[in-house]
């Protein structure tokens, strides 16, 4: 099935409207500035681009985790274009650093810039799409003459350094303020979406989960991701094919795993689905290494089990008028937590397989009851109801 035959429905995150505060609003601005603001502590260097090239490689003050941020998007010719810029020394934006340990750096901002120089200058690619300098089109770095390999040694990024001595105030933590700065530095350009900034600011052992389920061979077959086949981890970020794919392109395949996990906790059940998001990835922040493995193995059972219980199809609605197969999120979901509820029943699900799909098709052939099971409403009751809906289809007398 390719791609654009496939439709993911309802992933979709909406912001909480909260009032503002009266208090807030009447306090003298002079008084809250002085008690409640923040000043980030900066710095500005400028590297070469050989010195990125190193940095990147050495992986020793650099951290450029091909995960970080988000998967990397840029073209060929994308790429071209930085390097012919920096060949004509158009100015760059600067590169945004986080200092997450003493003289040890994550990138806050400029991802995609600082990869492209390592991949030109490592033989990566070869140049395409100059529009200024066309007749450099088809050139690698380790073929250029000596004067543009000169031009770029020469050439520089600069990039500004966000220190340990950024000390948030009042009830902002450090992360609140990562998090408002990787939203001010997104206002333009590609701007982060919610599980990109999440991937970034809430790293650990639960985000790597995350990401390691994302590649489970049974997920990407479900929700039609390219699956993972290279030898080398690096590779996945290369892979074309999955670049193309925009549930694995936008970290949307990590907010479907991330949904499980949100939604398994009635309490976390409340406000919009971005808020219970963002509260399971912060809540499980700081699990060790062996309660992320717990949770992935949960998860993996969980999925194998509807996996083969609808015949390697699920979470998929009905055909539309043009024939098209389409998976719904919500549908995802709500059958992810039921049968977890339902667990200690699944032998007896598991028996009257026929039955469940013959239910699930008469739900989903139902307006009213295909309604639930979508999720049209990311609401608290909505998630609550499709989630009761699929336990009365996976078993009648629960």
């Amino acid at each position: 099935m390719e791609d654009e035959d496939l439709i993911v429905e309802n992933l979709e995150e909406l912001d909480d409207e909260a009032p503002a505060d009266d208090r807030e609003r009447s306090r003298d601005p002079d008084e809250f500035f002085a008690k409640s603001a923040f000043r980030i502590v900066y710095q500005t260097n400028n590297f070469f681009l050989p010195q990125i090239r190193d940095l990147i490689d050495k992986g020793e003050v650099l951290n450029l985790r091909p995960e970080y941020q988000r998967r990397l998007r840029w073209t060929t010719p994308q790429k071209s274009r930085l390097i012919e810029s920096l060949l004509l020394n158009i100015p760059i934006p600067p590169i945004f650093l986080f200092e997450s340990d003493a003289a040890r750096y994550e990138v806050m901002d400029g991802q995609q810039r600082l990869n492209t120089v390592r991949e030109y200058l490592s033989g990566a690619f070869s140049l395409s799409g100059l529009e200024v300098l066309q007749p450099l089109n088809g050139l690698r770095y380790t073929a250029c003459p000596p004067r543009i390999k000169r031009a770029l040694d020469r050439a520089t990024l600069s990039a500004v350094v966000l220190l340990l001595e950024s000390e948030p105030a009042g009830r902002l933590s450090l992360t609140d303020v990562r998090r408002f700065i990787f939203d001010r530095l997104n206002t333009g350009g590609t701007k982060l979406n919610p599980q990109e900034i999440r991937n970034a600011i809430y790293p650990g052992n639960f985000n790597q989960a995350l990401i390691r389920l994302s590649r489970y061979p049974l997920f990407t077959h479900a929700f039609d991701i390219p699956e993972y086949v290279e030898a080398d981890p690096n590779d996945y970020y290369e892979n074309p094919r999955r670049q193309k794919n925009n549930l694995y392109s936008t970290m949307g395949d990590c907010q479907l795993v991330l949904r499980y996990f949100a939604l398994i906790d009635d309490d976390n059940i409340r406000g919009s689905m971005k808020t219970m998001l963002d509260r399971a990835m912060s809540t499980r922040m700081g699990i060790t290494h062996e309660q992320a493995m717990a949770l992935e193995d949960e998860f993996r059972e969980r999925f194998r089990f509807l996996y083969e219980l609808f015949e390697g199809e699920p979470f998929r609605l009905l055909p539309d008028e043009r024939g098209r197969t389409r998976v719904s999120a919500a549908l995802y979901d709500a059958s992810m937590v039921a049968i977890r509820m339902l667990w200690a029943q699944r032998a007896d699900i598991a028996a009257d397989a026929l039955g469940v799909r013959q239910r699930m098709e008469t739900a989903l052939d139902d307006p009213e009851q295909l309604h639930v099971l979508t999720g049209q409403g990311n609401t608290a009751n909505a998630v609550r109801a499709r989630i009761g809906l699929m336990m009365k289809i996976l078993l009648p007398t629960g």
